[in-house]
């Protein structure tokens, strides 16, 4: 049986990094948001490099409290969704791991019952 790779081609960008904050894994959508700072390139690079030392601290805190983060953002006009997360293999802390997309300007809300 072949390994489906789901998320090589997902809408969405998703950046794995390690304990350590080296990036371990980049979809698609990951390294053509990250083009301008090295698309795919950046696989091996830590996050620490990237990012202001108050964003590293939000990402230990992700990793050290096991809560995830979420938040949205604009740049250059478009609004995403941000989510953050620990992730574990075996009940282990691998890393983080982020979830990025586009989403609508006006952008519906339901509530269910």
């Amino acid at each position: 049986m072949s390994e489906i790779n789901w998320a090589r081609e997902l809408c969405v960008a998703i950046t794995v990094s390690d304990t350590s904050g080296k990036i371990v894994y980049m979809n698609d959508k990951s390294a053509t948001t990250f083009a301008k700072y090295g698309g795919r390139d950046i696989e091996g690079r830590n996050l620490k490099d990237c990012h202001m030392a108050a964003s590293w601290d939000k990402i230990s805190e992700i990793m050290t409290s096991g809560r995830s983060n979420c938040y949205t953002i604009e740049k250059e006009g478009v609004r995403k969704l941000i989510f953050q997360a620990p992730w574990y293999d075996n009940g282990q802390l691998g890393g983080t791991v982020e979830l990025s997309m586009v989403i609508p300007p006006n952008m519906e809300h339901f509530v269910r019952q």
